[in-house]
């Protein structure tokens, strides 16, 4: 039985003249799952299962989320606790480790970023080979798979001191990775670490601070960057997680493993949602702001258009970390008091979904990327750089993940099955003879 979770009885399959019991194994929040992972030995037969959307690929205890409820918990802390007291390190640290840390422990953990901060600078240098106009998720996976290159001291997947520097080198360096692929696209230098800001201010800076004058922290800036990291940092086995542990599972090293999932990430199904949520925002602005218009098309069956940002594939009720980041949302927009006729388009779709008779029976309510894309752009970090936001906050999530796999005692190197629908057997056809 799998380490943590309960006996349920067993499930009877019945196949032919074959019948088969098997074991129903129940987590500790009572979910129920069928383990057929010897199915295929005694019956000859495997589960067909598109995109896996029913099939649970491992056992895990990071994260446990209710779509119906609108649950979200980290090691078992509701989302709502960890945005309200904790920063992004101690989040950070709590998925990894498991545990909340004791002051002593986040001390050490936070003094262990900051030696880590700066990259080499040949790497640096290794922007010089991407054009201007380079995707900055093109950058940063490429640039990430490189620290394998730059630093093979800390690759191997087996000594826990080197997993340990690497994880800390991934957490420290990824921001002032992020910071280079935008300022490339500007034309800016590079800015230097700063460390003795925090996690968020230290990346606002190497951001949007320049050598020729000092950078003024904004606070509410902070907080909210800081929540949009948080909210972010893990949602179980999507697929840019799901693509960490797979290839982890191979003995690739970390880097090679994170590399994959911001690969996976890019994806605009995946973490480019909010950078289609800010295209479509865009688009109502071109067409005169007519925000009645396109909630009648979006409510028209016969339309193909559909408002990006609302509603969420595991969640049936409202997205609490959607809750979170409204509320950074509003805070950061009344404070700025910026003219964008962006976020009034944004205010009334909110509006419409909230109290629109066939938005609210649907449950389409505004989720995570809605608001999180309309933060970005009050923060001022431009629309490709979206996905690599989400990224940074969601690499403490896939190092835990990718840890949790690599001490599992029953992980095996992941090998999906198929059900083959190609052509049956056939005679070689000489290249002169082909018609």
């Amino acid at each position: 039985m799998a380490e943590g979770t309960t006996s349920g009885g067993n499930a009877k399959l019945q196949f032919g003249e074959k019948s088969i019991d098997l074991p129903v194994v129940i987590g500790t929040e009572e979910e129920p799952a069928i383990d057929i992972a010897k199915l295929r030995g005694e019956t000859g037969l495997i589960t067909l299962d598109e995109g896996f959307v029913n099939t649970g690929s491992t056992t895990s205890a990071i994260t446990f989320l209710d779509g119906e409820k609108g649950i979200l918990r980290y090691r078992g802390y509701p989302i709502e606790q960890l945005a309200a007291n904790c920063d992004f390190a101690e989040v950070a640290y709590l998925l990894i480790y498991g545990e909340l840390p004791t002051a002593d422990q986040m001390h050490t953990f936070r003094d262990t970023l900051r030696q880590h901060t700066i990259v080499h600078e040949d790497i640096r240098r290794f922007f010089e080979g991407f054009p201007r106009d380079a995707h900055p998720m093109a950058m940063l996976s490429s640039v990430i798979a490189t620290l394998s290159a730059f630093y093979p001291d800390s690759t191997s997947v087996k000594d826990p001191q080197q997993l340990h520097v690497s994880m800390m080198r991934l957490l420290a360096k990824t921001p002032t990775i992020a910071s280079y692929c935008y300022k490339k696209s500007i034309g800016q230098p590079f800015m230097y670490p700063k460390n003795d800001l925090d996690y968020s201010q230290n990346f606002l800076r190497l951001m949007f601070g320049t050598p020729a004058e000092e950078y003024e922290i904004d606070p509410v800036e902070v907080e909210a960057l800081n929540l949009l990291l948080i909210v972010h940092a893990d949602h179980e086995q999507n697929c840019s997680t799901s693509t960490v542990r797979m290839v982890g599972s191979s003995d690739a090293n970390l880097f090679a493993s994170i590399s994959a999932g911001i690969g996976a990430l890019w994806g605009p199904l995946h973490g480019g949602a909010n950078e289609a949520c800010v295209a479509m925002l865009d688009r109502i602005r071109r067409d005169n702001g007519n925000v009645e218009k396109y909630v009648d098309m979006a409510k028209d069956k016969d339309n193909n258009f559909r408002l990006m940002g609302f509603g969420h594939r595991v969640y049936k009720n409202f997205d609490p970390r959607a809750k979170i980041i409204k509320a950074a949302c509003d805070k950061l927009l009344a404070k700025m008091k910026i003219n964008d006729p962006i976020f009034e388009i944004a205010q009334k779709l909110e509006e419409a979904a909230l109290t629109d008779e066939y938005f609210v029976e649907r449950k389409l309510y505004p989720n995570v990327d809605f608001y999180s894309g309309v933060v970005y752009r009050a923060l001022g970090i431009p629309v490709p750089m979206f996905t690599v936001m989400f990224a940074i906050g969601r690499l403490p999530g896939w190092i835990a993940h990718w840890l949790e796999m690599r001490n599992c005692p029953t992980t095996r190197i992941n090998r999906p099955r198929q059900v083959y629908t190609g052509a049956t057997e056939r005679d070689f056809v000489p290249i002169d003879q082909r018609k």
